[in-house]
């Protein structure tokens, strides 16, 4: 007999998370990801766009920009203020609607093309947001996704954040399997969609190491929520302390700043006719 998982719980904590700190500040670090899966997907005037786990709008926004008709979802809504802001600075309009990446409120075969920029990764259910992603495709549409590559610069940040936090459910699956290619190729096997993969590296900079990973501490919800905790039981000075130096090792500038490559998976699905 299968059992009903709520899954509420986790997501309010979610949510509470991404609205704390200052993520559209974060979100600046990685619009070339947003705009380089609008560009590979063909995005085109007219065409009716979904951004999944949209954010401040780093997809919605250029796709809204090549004359797409774009809607943007996010289980955090206090993170549209900043994109309504950003869209209005482009010069573009874009519709805001509050949405669960894993129950999706539109109708089947709604949209030419479905985009997620570094969002959909943290759903938890990983296959059920695959299944969503297909269900609202028209026949013929494509889906766009830009995930962290796990074993690239940020899935080590993760790994290393992972044993100071408290375990996630059963239920939830870790947000780096949206970044190797034989996870996705499993989650989308029973779905009518022909997928290809593309790895590209955006790069990180800043003063140094240390001034970086205190950037992420103060405006990252994630890092700045486990921050917090952390202070109060003293470990938190042993999570900076690792994060800056997987930060030194990965650093690649020579002029004594910092510059970090973080490798991310573009996945470009479509559904067949």
């Amino acid at each position: 007999m299968s059992t009903t998982v709520d899954t509420r719980p986790l997501k309010e904590a979610h949510r509470r998370i991404w609205a704390s700190g200052n993520y559209p500040r974060i979100a600046e670090l990685v619009t070339d990801v947003g705009e380089r899966i609008v560009e590979r997907a063909g995005v085109g005037a007219g065409a009716d766009v979904l951004d999944v786990a949209a954010g401040s709008g780093n997809a919605a926004i250029p796709a809204a920009q090549r004359g797409a008709q774009v809607i943007a979802s996010d289980l955090t809504p206090e993170l549209f203020t900043a994109g309504r802001r950003r869209a209005a600075e482009a010069g573009v309009t874009i519709e805001w609607i509050t949405a669960d990446a894993e129950e999706l409120p539109f109708e089947n075969a709604r949209f030419d093309y479905v985009l997620s920029s570094l969002g959909v990764q943290f759903a938890p259910r990983h296959e059920v947001v695959a299944g969503e992603l297909v269900r609202v495709c028209r026949p013929g549409a494509t889906i766009a996704l830009g995930n962290w590559a796990a074993d690239g610069y940020i899935g080590q940040f993760w790994t290393a954040m992972g044993p100071y936090m408290p375990p996630p459910p059963a239920y939830a699956s870790p947000p780096p399997g949206w970044g190797r290619v034989d996870h996705v190729e499993q989650l989308f096997a029973d779905f009518p969609v022909d997928l290809t993969f593309e790895r590209r590296a955006l790069h990180f900079k800043a003063e140094s190491p240390e001034a970086f990973i205190d950037l992420m501490a103060d405006n990252y919800g994630p890092l700045l929520g486990a921050r917090n905790a952390l202070l109060a039981d003293g470990r938190w000075p042993a999570l900076r302390a690792e994060l800056v130096a997987l930060s030194v090792e990965a650093n690649v500038a020579t002029d004594g700043s910092y510059r970090a490559p973080s490798d991310y998976l573009i996945i470009i699905a479509r559904k067949r006719p």
